[in-house]
């Protein structure tokens, strides 16, 4: 065990599993962890975790005269488990953290403000604090755009006021910004924290917006549109957040402390999304509508001005190319 590890943490949902796939790709040893919140079925983390042990097994066997070569290993356990934490990154010869895992989603949130308090913000003090510990060089923690809030202002920068988040799952990702922050200060660490824009691709989360859309129209069933489809989003392809996530993992040690938006900026109305889908799925969608839930901004749309700068992120995805990926994706893996 001599290459030290990169700790991916959320490494069985959606974008962990993705991201530990390109460290695994590029030669990392990655250890995942993931607690399996029951959020959403077990069955389909372990889905994405066998998919990533499947690509780290055909690495090695192509690489077995190479001293360096990708490998994965999933511990599970609880971030907020602060003994457990402190074994495994000493265990584990740590050298940088990307930290995915977290209670998601606002509106749940609003029913279990102190669940998402203490999964989001205590967990995210844990594992800087072992991160602390040995030494780890490097950590990237996943923020959200949530923390916009409903900020008049297009697009939103990472120079905006973000001090009227509208959920709890908001508040506790500005809060894990600010801990990030006094951490960097106190430790000298390097530290990112990425602000994420409305995430789409294969494997997303079951829950989530696209996903669940096909599914329904494919099936004929009704879909719920909240409000009268002016909402918007700046949804962004899986590969483009990867791309972006790791370029802030490798530069994060020339800016110290930094937030950078990865986002598309391309917003997308909520009736356009539904229409796109239909085009993809080849049928119409019968539509129930509802009231806007309390905690959904109105928009979100990111200046990347910043991270296309500083990280040379560049998303490349269109909207209608994504959502035809993740149509083809569901397929093919028997979910739709």
């Amino acid at each position: 065990m001599s290459q030290r590890a990169v700790v991916v943490t959320g490494a069985a949902g959606f974008i962990g599993s993705h991201v530990s796939r390109a460290l695994v790709a590029r030669g990392e040893r990655v250890v995942g962890i993931d607690n399996f919140d029951p959020y959403y079925e077990r069955a389909l983390k372990e889905r994405n975790a066998a998919e990533t042990r499947g690509l780290a097994d055909r690495i090695g066997s192509e690489r077995r005269e190479s001293a360096k070569g990708g490998s994965f290993a999933l511990v599970e356990a609880d971030i907020t488990d602060a003994r457990a934490m402190d074994e495994l990154f000493a265990q584990e010869r740590v050298v940088g953290v990307i930290h995915l895992a977290a209670k998601a989603g606002v509106r749940p949130s609003i029913a279990d403000p102190v669940g998402y308090a203490h999964a989001n913000v205590t967990g995210t003090s844990v594992l800087l604090e072992a991160a602390r510990k040995v030494g780890v060089e490097r950590m990237v923690v996943a923020s959200s755009s949530s923390v916009y809030g409903n900020n008049p202002k297009t697009p939103f920068s990472e120079e905006d006021a973000v001090e009227h988040p509208i959920s709890p799952y908001a508040a506790t990702k500005r809060a894990c910004e600010l801990i990030c922050d006094t951490h960097h200060y106190l430790t000298k660490m390097p530290t990112a924290c990425l602000r994420f824009f409305t995430v789409f691709g294969p494997g997303q989360r079951p829950d989530l917006a696209i996903r669940l859309f096909m599914q329904r129209i494919a099936r004929g069933e009704a879909i719920t549109m909240f409000g009268d489809g002016s909402m918007s989003r700046d949804f962004t392809f899986i590969d483009d957040i990867v791309a972006g996530v790791l370029a802030a993992y490798d530069r994060i040690p020339s800016f110290g402390y930094r937030v950078w938006n990865l986002g598309h900026d391309h917003p997308v109305r909520l009736d356009e999304m539904i229409r796109t889908i239909e085009r993809v799925v080849g049928k119409r969608a019968a539509i129930t509508r509802a009231e806007p839930s309390a905690g959904d901004v109105e928009r979100t749309w990111a200046d990347l001005s910043r991270a296309r700068r500083e990280l040379d992120y560049a998303p490349g995805t269109a909207f209608e190319e994504g959502v035809a990926r993740q149509w083809a994706w569901l397929r093919e893996a028997g979910l739709a």
